[in-house]
């Protein structure tokens, strides 16, 4: 068992064997070709010398770096696996009785841990799954920017048109984004007029609006209690931040055309698609958390994976409440709880297990409890569909509620 501890430009490995002795001295390389080469020499030369035959390599997710070590292990017939960060930082103490943290004192915290059994085997996602991955964190980069530009355009109404906002309540708006690109200011709305405003929508063959949005907009204007100092340079900022706007809507476009893409080579895929509600951007981000679904045994294992598992909270006869366990992926569990929000308003069949949760007569659940029940039932569908590749069946889905007091009643 080896313990490396990961660095952005040199690693520290220390190695041991099952019963904790340690083999060797620390091992210091650099992260390059050249250093993983002779971290190979090192691990062969003490195979040799101890008569292994077998060599696992444990070291913590630290960010982005370990990436660059997974290809060497894997080509040179190591097993890697990853500890808990935070059971390095309790469990450092064990040894020597003393709260220190150093390069030197990582590796071996890390390769007793391997030792005891603590530790988890990585998924590292290849193909379809590895592409899918990289495309939702540019789209969840994109959408942070775009929220920032927002903001920002958000600010400066407030500073020199505060009244913009009552007509239009959404800034993005095709006719909105066209009058602040050409008349920003309440001045150049009253220069142009009502009529001009309605001629410049005309020009750009913009039907939704007419004389009506105009004249409100021009009314606005003119009650207007924006600053009116600095005009030109708020201006050229507005202008710069729409470009911005336009380019960052460009780019969504065209990232959200290639998850399509990607989403449909996942086999069984389009099953997800029929269910009502349920669009490419959850059917994405279930799959780039998940992986290959056919890697689990259970749905139960991909519910703990999204941190949903129930956690107990008891000691003799005192029961606490019984909540989520919140360890696992949370973008996974912001996904399923985006998912069904919409879901329990517009799909029929969550709706009514959602109503049945909530009002059903023994042990009712609140509003938040029961999303999260159907996150999990999200969860079981989800998982019958690609791994089985049936159709989506709305009338089971709802059979299988499970009513005792029905039962008993009948």
């Amino acid at each position: 068992m080896i313990g490396v501890d990961i660095g952005h430009e040199t690693q520290h490995a220390r190695a041991f064997d099952w019963r904790g002795v340690e083999l060797g001295k620390v091992f210091r390389f650099e992260n390059s070709k050249e250093g993983f080469e002779a971290f190979g020499r090192w691990v062969e030369k003490l195979k040799h010398s101890v008569g292994k035959t077998a060599v696992m390599v444990g070291s913590e997710p630290t960010g982005h770096y370990w990436f660059n070590l997974v290809p060497y292990l894997k080509e040179s017939g190591m097993k890697l696996v990853l500890v808990n960060p935070h059971h390095v930082k309790k469990s450092k103490e064990m040894d020597d009785n003393h709260p220190s943290k150093t390069d030197r004192k990582d590796p071996k915290t890390i390769a007793k841990l391997v030792c005891e059994g603590r530790y988890n085997i990585p998924h590292i996602p290849e193909g379809v799954y590895a592409e899918l991955r990289i495309m939702m964190e540019l789209r969840l980069r994109v959408c942070k920017e775009l929220n920032q530009i927002k903001n920002r355009v958000q600010r400066w109404l407030s500073i020199y048109f505060p009244e913009f906002v009552k007509v239009y309540c959404k800034i993005d708006t095709v006719s909105g984004l066209l009058v602040l690109e050409n008349v920003p200011m309440p001045e150049d709305i009253l220069a142009l007029g009502a009529a001009g405003l309605n001629g410049l929508w005309r020009q750009s063959k913009i039907k939704a609006v007419g004389m009506k949005k105009a004249t409100s907009l021009f009314e606005a204007a003119k009650s207007s209690v924006g600053c009116k100092n600095g005009g030109d340079a708020a201006r050229l900022e507005l202008r710069l931040l729409l470009a911005d706007y336009r380019t960052k809507m460009e780019q969504y476009t065209q990232i959200m055309e290639e998850v399509e893409k990607l989403c449909r080579q996942v086999p069984n895929v389009e099953k997800l698609l029929e269910i009502g509600g349920i669009g490419f951007v959850t059917v994405a981000g279930f799959v780039v958390e998940v992986g290959d679904i056919r890697r689990f045994q259970s749905p139960k294992q991909i519910q703990k994976l999204a941190g949903l598992a129930l956690r107990e909270n008891s000691s003799g006869q005192c029961k606490g409440q019984t909540t989520i366990s919140r360890r696992g992926r949370a973008r996974l569990r912001a996904v399923l709880f985006q998912a069904v929000m919409p879901l329990v308003s517009k799909n029929q069949e969550f709706k009514k297990i959602h109503q049945y949760y909530t009002s059903r007569a023994k042990n009712p659940l609140k509003k938040k409890q029961s999303l999260i029940a159907l996150s999990c039932k999200l969860i079981r569908v989800f998982y019958a569909l690609l791994t089985k590749g049936c159709a989506y069946d709305p009338v089971k889905l709802v059979t299988d509620i499970n009513r005792p007091v029905d039962r008993l009643a009948a």
